[in-house]
């Protein structure tokens, strides 16, 4: 058999910071406008584009290549909501990428999700490139629809030089993260070192350049691994299920290993506890360069190989779960069926996230997303989760919120999902707070600035009913008057004090209340965290009662201290606040005891 036809099509994934320019590259190399289609224009969904060789070809054509020895017959690019449905992806035993791609803005360099990116990729042991995106944007360069290489000549040497000084920086952050780079024309050996590749997504420089790198890397990666030629019983992954007209429903699907035909058995996971059993009644492929999740015009397929983008029709799909597994199964033996179920369910049950009694809700539109979400709530600190699923909001939903004691947590937070009427209702009599977006980091962003408005509110609230923990030290030489009243200098050496605030010793001894706070010669009412003031004391005796250095506590009631310790953790009290908290517990225990 033809060699050519064995290899399969490698996965690329496109990963990097957020606005960086990663569909933006892609709409560069198919000529669509997928960027400006995508809410927020920060892609949210998985999708995939093919690029068969033929094209790259005439892509790189100015780079006068000798295309002996390359065997790929083509790319299958893969635009994700960033760095984490890679990952997640790719950990559920997908191998959805052999190669990726981290685009890094050039005026912005390296950030939080690159850095994260970087870190995916070496412990998947993943080969990748970098495209240093948007040098239309360097002072001087003239950006034009030309390889990078070619273009570079023709540019003034103060521009030259600018880039050159990007890419330098670029080689010197992934020398910190232990990767050796350089300007890919310059690499003698890939597997050694990471290409860096200058491209404006923009105006289309450099695009050809990626390519070559990318159609030589891929070629390198095949030959290494052992995923080199096609296995008999297909493999993929659901990116959506859809409902289409004259269709029914649909699953859009990455085949990321074997052979997929029209009439293969196949198990899809499901929303349900038993994988779905069913035929393949019609295989329907986007065309090159065209985005699956938009395509309009699908070719008819009998057979399907990977890596490839196809949209599969067969019965039973209701309840196909996007992220989950597509397996065929090429016998028919029960044995061989039920062995296939049990790998398909237990890929769902390895997809199920930690939950906890003290959590948000989550909903959203694919299990991809569902994924995704998850992660960049952990990112931001957000890990108490109640539970996590795929599909509308719904007053089921709600009532489960509802049991939720912590009200920061009592929250539903939807991404790419419609409230059901039913649920809105329920919702606004339950006051539970429903969030949604179309965009990750915006619905996040919503839920995070709430919590924050809620918790000064609530702050502001506590302050006016109850006294909160502080603690200040008397300084050393600062005895200006010995008694009535005593008036000695301190430091406030966390939460606030105010005048009429009662004040104890460690011991649990009452010292009396502040009559006035002085700072330098000028009166003032409170006195924070850091600050160094003077306070008159009307009742002790400096020498008898207080002395210097000694450590004094804010008086608070038992009450008060048990309401502030079941606020412990919500942000109500800072942390140095809370820990004094504990000290007065453990100064009223003695006392009681």
């Amino acid at each position: 058999m033809d060699r050519k036809r064995e290899i399969r099509t490698p996965i690329l994934s496109v990963v990097g910071h957020i606005d960086h320019g990663k569909t933006t590259l892609l709409d560069s190399l198919r000529g669509t406008a997928i960027a400006k289609k995508e809410a927020g224009r920060v892609t949210q969904h998985i999708g995939a584009t093919e690029i068969p060789i033929s094209t790259i070809k005439t892509i790189c054509e100015q780079l006068k290549t000798d295309w002996r020895g390359i065997d790929v017959p083509g790319l299958l690019f893969i635009d994700t909501p960033g760095h984490h449905a890679f990952a997640s992806l790719r950990k559920r035993g997908s191998a959805l990428a052999d190669v990726a791609v981290i685009v890094v803005d050039v005026m912005e360099g390296f950030q939080m999700q690159t850095y994260e990116s970087l870190n995916i990729l070496r412990l998947l042991k993943t080969p990748f490139v970098v495209a240093l995106n948007k040098i239309d944007r360097i002072n001087g360069w003239n950006s034009i629809d030309k390889p990078f290489l070619i273009n570079y000549s023709s540019q003034p040497e103060y521009a030259c030089r600018e880039v050159d000084a990007c890419i330098y920086k670029i080689v010197g952050e992934l020398y910190d993260k232990g990767f050796s780079a350089d300007r890919y024309d310059r690499i003698s050996d890939f597997s050694k070192t990471v290409g860096i590749v200058p491209v404006s997504a923009k105006t289309g420089e450099g695009i050809a350049d990626l390519l070559l790198v990318l159609i030589g890397l891929s070629q390198k990666y095949f030959e290494r691994t052992l995923q080199l030629h096609l296995e008999e019983a297909g493999v993929g992954t659901i990116l959506e299920k859809k409902e289409e007209k004259g269709l029914g429903t649909t699953i859009d699907v990455i085949l990321y290993d074997g052979r997929l035909n029209i009439g293969d058995r196949i198990v899809v996971g499901s929303t349900v506890e038993e994988p779905i059993v069913t035929r393949v009644k019609t295989l329907l492929k986007p065309r090159a360069l065209q985005e699956i999740i938009i395509e309009k015009k699908f070719k008819r397929e009998r057979t399907v190989n990977a890596a490839s983008g196809v949209k599969i029709v067969a019965p039973d799909l209701e309840s196909a779960l996007p992220g989950s597994l597509v397996r065929v199964v090429r016998e028919d033996a029960d044995a061989v069926l039920e062995d296939v179920m049990n790998e398909v369910k237990s890929d769902i049950e390895a997809m199920k996230m930690e939950t906890s009694p003290e959590g948000v809700i989550i909903k959203a539109d694919t299990m991809g997303s569902l994924e995704a979400l998850v992660l960049e709530l952990t990112d931001e600190g957000i890990d108490a989760i109640k539970r996590a699923d795929v599909g509308d909001i719904s007053r089921r939903d709600v009532i489960e919120a509802t049991a939720v004691k912590n009200r920061f947590l009592r929250v539903i937070l939807g991404f790419g999902v419609k409230v059901l009427p039913d649920a809105k209702e329920a919702a606004l009599q339950a006051g539970i707070p429903v969030f949604t977006s179309d965009i990750i980091f915006r619905l996040i962003e919503d839920y995070e600035q709430w919590s924050k408005v809620e918790k000064e509110k609530e702050k502001r609230e506590l302050m006016e009913r109850l006294r909160t923990p502080a603690k200040i030290k008397i300084l050393p030489g600062c005895i200006f008057r010995q008694s009535k009243p005593a008036i000695v200098g301190v430091e406030v050496l966390s939460g606030k004090i105010r005048t009429g605030l009662e004040l104890i010793k460690a011991d649990g001894l009452t010292v009396g209340q502040i009559k006035e706070i002085r700072d330098k010669s000028e009166s003032i009412p409170r006195a924070e965290q850091g600050m160094q003031v003077a306070i008159a004391l009307q009742k002790p005796t400096v020498g008898r009662h207080i002395d210097e250095n000694d450590i004094l506590y804010v008086n608070l009631s038992r009450d008060e201290l048990t309401e502030l310790k079941n606020r412990s953790g919500s942000g109500v009290l800072s942390p140095d606040e809370e820990e004094v908290l504990d000290e007065l517990l453990d100064i009223k225990q003695k006392i009681f005891v």
